[in-house]
């Protein structure tokens, strides 16, 4: 993994955070809207989502402030689903997956994560949006099981044919409306 990419991007979307509180991603240069926090590469072709983190306990994902662990998302290892927290409890996004093509990533946490919208969080996580008046708009992919040839489990993005939430569980794409 290089970190003098990871680090210069994030120094990038701390800048930007702080510049207009709206940052983009992805080779897109200006956000969609007023009302967008953090917004994706949208052009035609786009075959780049979300990868969720993949985590081997979900309770430890959760912070120790219950308001805070709503919405959070992540690639479950231990029953190999995409899950969300809604309403102190997981919910399944996904069905049973496979967790095979994980790469396992050993080195130390240096951080508690990248905050945007705010100057922190009680939250846990890597990406933490928090705002009251914008919204993420996710990755948008053009029928996703057809055109990302290798997609990682926990991967997530909009499809634009289904105009449906898509979630990856290593072995199958999962649609929500």
């Amino acid at each position: 993994m290089n970190y003098k990419i990871i680090i210069n991007s994030l120094i990038l979307v701390l800048l930007a955070d702080f510049a207009s509180g709206q940052v983009s991603m992805g080779g897109k240069q200006s956000v969609e809207g007023t009302a967008t926090i953090l917004d994706f590469n949208s052009q035609t072709g786009n075959i780049k989502g979300i990868i969720l983190p993949a985590v081997d306990d979900v309770s430890n994902a959760l912070s120790s402030d219950p308001a805070s662990n709503n919405g959070t998302f992540l690639f479950n290892k231990s029953n190999q689903k995409v899950q969300v927290y809604e309403n102190n409890v997981w919910k399944d996004l996904s069905d049973a997956g496979s967790s095979s093509n994980l790469v396992i990533n050993t080195s130390d946490e240096k951080s508690g994560g990248v905050v945007i919208g705010a100057s922190s969080s009680p939250a846990k996580g890597v990406l933490i949006l928090e705002s009251s008046d914008k919204a993420m708009i996710l990755p948008r992919i053009s029928e996703p099981h057809k055109n990302v040839k290798s997609p990682y489990p926990g991967m997530m993005c909009f499809d634009t044919v289904s105009r449906t939430l898509a979630v990856f569980d290593g072995a199958k794409w999962n649609y929500w409306n």
